[in-house]
């Protein structure tokens, strides 16, 4: 058939109409918001905004952000090419029911998940009774703050993962295995650069979430100046003050910290696709 005829004939509307209507919803939705943070920001001088940035307590919740943010990615990194492997790898009994549970997270009101993993994890719930009785804190501290972030970053990595799992063929492992491959060699030269880049795609989707949560952290933080409040709240403190202009600043570090990440990780993800091309 004609090339030029193949052109025409097209499910959505033209290039034209499409991209406007494209362009219109990404306005609405993603660039107007973006707009705005600029905008409340340019309120402020240069030097009142790198004060509101660089204030001690500023930079605290910037630490504590990214480090718990940075951490509990990396579990999920790990916990999420795991959980998609068994997924995909292997049959058992209420498969479906665990697949479904991995979305979770994400139609679960996240203050409703702080409340949760706050009553599980003080030191007289079932979980942190547990770990009380070892001398571990759990709730209030940073570590509970990784935890709920794990919460809701673990989904970002099984779903970007799995698909990719999916269409690996199983032959190229047993034929690994039949050259005297251990499981070991198998999975770093055969499985990893297959899932390399979907896993850091996860883990930079994980990473942006955990650094921008708000609801299902701010309860099991304890939100203690210097060691356990988050940017997030920081945030929240100034709009309740009225003060738009410094929570615009500190939320536009972090999303450009954000942003870094994810267009790290796109990077990394096309390059890969050409090689693999």
């Amino acid at each position: 058939m004609d090339k030029t005829l193949l052109k025409r004939k097209r499910i959505i509307p033209g290039f034209g109409l499409s991209m406007g209507v494209t362009i219109a919803m990404l306005s609405i939705i993603v660039l107007i918001p973006l707009i705005s943070i600029f905008w409340k920001m340019a309120e402020l001088s240069i030097g009142e905004f790198f004060a509101v940035i660089f204030h001690r307590r500023t930079l605290a919740a910037f630490g504590v952000s990214i480090l718990c943010s940075a951490l509990a990615a990396l579990v999920n990194l790990v916990m999420g090419v795991l959980l998609a492997w068994v997924l995909v790898r292997y049959e058992f009994p209420l498969k479906r029911v665990m697949d479904g549970l991995i979305e979770l997270p994400f139609a679960l009101p996240t203050a409703i998940a702080g409340i949760a993993l706050t009553s599980l994890t003080v030191n007289t719930g079932w979980v942190g009774s547990v770990f009380a009785k070892l001398g571990i804190d759990i709730a209030y501290t940073k570590f509970g703050i990784i935890i709920a972030m794990v919460f809701v970053g673990i989904p970002f990595v099984v779903r970007t993962v799995q698909p990719v799992l999916e269409k690996l063929d199983g032959s190229y492992e047993e034929a690994a295995a039949m050259l005297g491959a251990g499981r070991r060699t198998t999975f770093l030269r055969v499985v990893l650069p297959e899932i390399r880049p979907a896993a850091l795609t996860g883990f930079g989707l994980a990473f942006a979430r955990g650094l921008g949560e708000y609801g299902s952290v701010v309860f099991i933080a304890g939100n203690q100046p210097y060691k356990t409040e988050i940017a997030s709240l920081l945030i929240m403190n100034q709009l309740q003050e009225y003060d738009y202009a410094e929570a615009a600043a500190i939320a536009l570090v972090m999303l450009i910290i954000a942003f870094v990440v994810l267009f790290v990780m796109n990077v990394i993800q096309s390059r890969a696709a050409r090689r693999a091309s």
